[in-house]
């Protein structure tokens, strides 16, 4: 059985390596990233340069409610609930995706989420008009929760759409599209814009309108034809969807691979988290994501632009100019995540992500040398700007776009929902503790806190160098096999064995019972 099959593979690679990018297929990556993923961006940024207005807004309302001034302490706790509510309420989205992607399909998915894109925006839009800051922190949890459904839902929905030779690339247009919406939000903030004493308003409420248009254009576009074809069991549909995403009407190659996923899954209907966590078979794509989502976010990307503005001051930067700063290093953030779109599918995964967290590491350990020497050696100001640089553009090309790829092509259809929530939850519980955490380091560790990113960095480079594979230009079912001889588990797919549990004789007692203990 083993060689068909190797056959039937192989023709799918013939097959399938012909994908081509439709006007269909670009529209409906373009719709969702900047539906979506743009908004998650947008409001990562959105709320630093108004941060002096806001609060002084907060003050305000509060003294002519109660006739005194807001305490101080008081003051930076609401500051630090309308920083922090964000990415709780990230991970709190990221726990709704399972239920939701398997009961309202990908794209129903992205289209419910608008609305609690649209109801924080007219909230924190007619925030002042109302007098109330309360609005303004419950408005962060509900764009925290639509950022965590967006930050995995997208990827999971392009990466079931993109033919195998664009899903690279394709998967990385959310990210792309995440450094978008922080550079407007950089752009927008700027003092002569909307980052003033009257624009904040404004500039919070504007996140609604990609959604708007999300809501307008997206029901005109297809499901995602493995969802129509595996979870939903309608071939037809799932035909018709591939055929206007592909172009052409043969797609026979697409509809038979996806047929051997389904076959493969068929007993053991979605997996859940607690299932997916004690499953042997899946061990170590489990912990290969778990390990690249710690990695993004506790390498230091948010402290290396908390830095950014002091260190462009000692540099020489006027004060007033530092805002002009953190917009060009946006700016260089859009243009290397969109030069990681264009080279993914060429130079593969594992590369970037090697290249990318080597340079995040080579860069902080640079660092902490040239802000610890910059008040004694006048160049090495200049040094710690290149460093900053160069973190962002390893973070940009490697740590930031592929983990959320490899997620969609490490699983297969029954468990990427659960695995989306795990590396979603993972993604933001590390950004919500960064952000708890990091004053605290910088209070006490000062310039060496980088040295902790430093490691980090390098640890996460080694997993992925040793145990990740290339998935680059593979079907689901490839790397799946890829997986499962690391797994150590037969060499037909983890879901087969499964399946094969009621027809094994007697005689295999010990084999049914090492299945079904690593996965109960």
């Amino acid at each position: 059985m083993e060689p068909s099959k190797d056959k039937q593979e192989s023709s799918d690679s013939e097959g399938g390596s012909k994908g081509k990018m439709t006007l269909s297929l670009a529209l409906v990556t373009l719709i969702s990233a900047f539906g979506s993923s743009f908004q998650y961006g947008y409001n990562v940024s959105v709320i630093n340069s108004p941060a002096p207005y806001m609060q002084d807004f907060y003050n305000k309302t509060y003294t002519d409610r109660h006739g005194v001034f807001m305490d101080k302490n008081f003051q930076t706790l609401l500051w630090s609930l309308t920083v922090s509510m964000f990415p709780l309420g990230g991970f709190f989205g990221s726990l709704m995706v399972g239920p939701l992607v398997n009961n309202c399909g990908r794209k129903g998915t992205l289209l419910i989420n608008n609305l609690f894109s649209i109801v924080a925006a007219v909230l924190m839009g007619t925030s002042e008009i109302a007098k109330t800051f309360e609005v303004i922190i419950l408005s962060r949890v509900i764009m925290g929760i639509y950022a965590g459904l967006a930050s995995n839902v997208v990827p999971m929905f392009l990466g079931e759409m993109a033919p195998k030779n664009l899903r690279g690339a394709i998967g990385v247009v959310p990210q792309l599209f995440i450094t978008i919406g922080i550079l407007i939000a950089q752009i927008l903030g700027l003092n002569s814009i909307l980052g003033n004493v009257e624009g904040w308003p404004v500039l919070l409420g504007l996140t609604g309108i990609p959604s708007v248009i999300q809501l307008l254009t997206l029901p005109f576009f297809p499901e995602s034809p493995r969802y129509l074809l595996i979870q939903k069991g309608n071939e037809d549909q799932a035909r018709q969807a591939l055929q206007r995403l592909r172009g052409w009407d043969d797609v026979d190659d697409e509809i038979e691979e996806m047929r051997l996923e389904d076959q493969s899954e068929k007993e053991e209907g979605q997996l859940s988290v607690l299932t997916l966590c004690t499953f042997r078979g899946l061990r170590w794509q489990l912990i290969s994501i778990v390990v690249m989502m710690m990695g993004q976010q506790l390498s230091g990307v948010n402290a290396v632009f908390y830095y950014a503005d002091r260190i462009f001051q000692s540099a020489g930067v006027e004060t007033n100019n530092v805002q002009y700063v953190t917009v060009s290093i946006g700016a260089i953030n859009v243009v290397m995540t969109c030069l990681a779109v264009f080279i993914v599918e060429s130079l593969g995964r594992r590369i970037l992500l090697l290249a990318g967290f080597g340079l995040c590491c080579g860069s902080c350990a640079v660092l902490t040398l040239a802000l610890n020497l910059q008040n004694t050696v006048s160049w090495m100001s200049y040094l710690s700007i290149v460093c900053v640089i160069l973190y962002i553009i390893g973070h940009a090309i490697g740590a930031s776009p592929i983990p959320f790829v490899m997620i969609t092509e490490m699983f297969l259809q029954s468990s990427r929902p659960a695995a989306f929530m795990v590396g979603g939850s993972v993604h933001w519980l590390c950004n919500f503790a960064v952000g708890l955490l990091f004053l605290y380091m910088e209070a006490g560790l000062g310039a060496y806190s980088f040295l902790i990113f430093c490691a980090i960095c390098l640890i996460t480079m080694v997993y992925i160098f040793f145990v990740v594979p290339e998935t680059k230009n593979k079907t689901f079912m490839e790397i799946n096999r890829i997986m499962a001889k690391r797994n150590k588990v037969e060499i037909q797919t983890e879901k087969e064995e499964l399946m094969d549990i009621h027809t094994i004789p007697a005689g295999q007692a010990e084999k049914k019972k090492e299945i079904s203990n690593s996965d109960l």
